[in-house]
């Protein structure tokens, strides 16, 4: 079975994030090209991933009317990336035009929905006007994820457990926030380590600066897929 681990690639440089490709084993990793990348390199960055053998998780988190998403997506999919994500709270009509315009392109991309963002507070969640427990809202937005047609959700570890009781076992859950025991949490605050977040029900998990920020980012990645088994 592939590895459940998707490096975050975060670069301000071209040949910094490629030269990180060429010292990772794209067997034993995905990768994600986030916003900042590709704001700053566009489609030359997913292709520079994916010339290297990697399946890319492109973390866009497109949030916008529907016609605007479901375009967003369809150009996503003729990249040939293997995930792609939208904001939840973009609503039912936004994601099921997100799902039917990956469908009709007739890639077999993954859709995934943002729940909350994992570097939000209980404080800061109530702050922008969201009632209850983060955990509440991400089963919300979750489920509505999954009524609309997407295959899953990002979402904290700390929530894992309660979406796979109440979602089953085949919606996916693409959880950041993963940190191996003793690693800082940075701008993280729901955390969580590697093999207590799989064993929580999480599907993938995105790990960044503890693989990119190693002296040797094969061994460190090595390393987590031993202690996960």
């Amino acid at each position: 079975m592939k590895s459940p681990i998707i490096v975050a690639l975060d670069y301000p440089e071209l040949a910094m994030a490629t030269g990180m490709l060429d010292r990772l084993d794209p067997d034993m990793t995905r990768v994600k090209v986030g916003k900042e990348m590709f704001t700053r390199f566009g489609p030359v960055m997913v292709e520079a991933c994916m010339q290297r053998g990697f399946e890319v998780f492109l973390d866009l988190k497109f949030h916008d009317i529907p016609n605007t998403v479901a375009g967003a997506c369809r150009s996503a999919a003729d990249l040939g990336v293997w995930m792609m994500n939208v904001h939840a709270s973009g609503g039912r009509r936004m994601m099921e035009a997100a799902a039917g315009a990956i469908r009709s392109s007739g890639s077999s991309a993954k859709l995934i929905g943002v729940t909350i963002l994992t570097s939000l507070s209980q404080e800061e969640i109530a702050e922008i006007g969201y009632s209850g427990t983060p955990e509440e809202n991400v089963s919300r937005l979750a489920r509505l994820a999954k009524e609309s047609g997407l295959d899953g959700i990002v979402c904290s570890p700390k929530e894992a457990a309660r979406i796979r009781r109440e979602l089953g076992p085949d919606f996916e859950l693409v959880t950041p926030g993963v940190r191996p025991a003793g690693s800082d949490t940075g701008d993280q605050r729901r955390v969580m380590t590697p093999r207590d977040a799989l064993d929580a029900g999480a599907t993938y998990l995105v790990i960044g600066r503890p693989i990119t920020g190693a002296p040797d980012p094969q061994k460190a990645l090595e390393e987590i897929l031993a202690s996960i088994g």
